[in-house]
């Protein structure tokens, strides 16, 4: 990340009070309270506002700001932070399957994730795939499950790439397909472009945003407000009847102040 970035501004943002060390502990817990603390939330896009990856705008938006973001601004600010602490951390890209049919062609890569490299190994950090958000840190091991206190995934690879498979009610459903080669800056600010300007894919079509918090996953669609348990079990979904309704859940539950009138957003998703 060019630019000065701020540490302690950014643990202080996240309300990590805990040790900061270069370890697998400190690496759990980050991700954990980036997560809790900060959404994902597709609102600048949908709006078709411009989305910056530079140090000054995500440090503005996410860490001085009260709001969120998407994939490439959330990993960008945690791989930061980890670089900070001490981390020999790697920025990946991904290939989104979520919606995709399982016989149609990979995609473009327009997903960010990170490589960690600790001593008893290497581990996959993404705290910004906003479909299904991953809690906790992975070991980069194919053909095992991983249970986190929110999921149940598995990588395998494939014709030289690795698919990450969430477990769902339904059975296994494929988050994203990634590579280990290193992404440059040039690659993510195209990606980034086309994520937050294609007018046919979801992040610049619906309202999205996801929180992690304890144990539960709050998740909006637009109008439509659900909260789901591990493996994503939906527990409770409602539609949201006014702004005023909006405008709760946005400050109470996500904890986002969006950059427009909360009457004005639901016009637009009515609309």
């Amino acid at each position: 990340m060019d630019g000065e970035f701020r540490l302690h501004d950014y643990l202080a943002r996240i309300g990590y009070r805990g040790p900061v060390a270069a370890d697998l502990a400190t690496l759990k817990a980050l991700q954990l309270a980036h997560l809790d603390a900060l959404p994902f939330e597709t609102i600048d896009p949908w709006l078709g506002r411009p989305v910056r990856l530079d140090a000054a705008a995500l440090q503005a938006k996410l860490v001085d700001g009260r709001r969120g973001g998407y994939c490439y601004e959330h990993n960008f600010l945690l791989r930061a932070a980890l670089a900070a602490i001490g981390f020999q951390v790697t920025g990946l890209g991904g290939r989104v399957r979520w919606m995709s049919p399982p016989e149609s062609p990979l995609g473009a890569k327009t997903h960010m994730l990170l490589k960690v490299d600790l001593p008893d190994g290497s581990y996959l950090a993404d705290a910004g795939f906003g479909a299904c958000l991953l809690d906790a840190p992975l070991q980069l091991e194919t053909d095992i499950e991983q249970t986190t206190a929110m999921g149940t995934y598995r990588l395998t690879e494939r014709d030289g790439l690795l698919w990450l498979d969430a477990k769902r009610q339904g059975g296994w459903r494929t988050m994203y397909v990634f590579d280990l080669q290193p992404q440059l800056q040039a690659d993510y600010e195209l990606g980034n472009w086309f994520a937050s300007t294609n007018p046919t894919i979801p992040l610049t079509t619906h309202l999205i945003m996801e929180r992690l918090s304890g144990e539960r996953r709050y998740r909006l669609v637009d109008r439509t407000f659900s909260t789901e348990a591990r493996d994503g079990e939906v527990l409770a979904e409602r539609a949201l009847e006014s702004p005023r309704d909006l405008s709760d859940v946005l400050r109470d539950t996500f904890k986002v102040t969006p950059p427009v009138p909360a009457e004005e957003i639901f016009a637009r998703i009515g609309g």
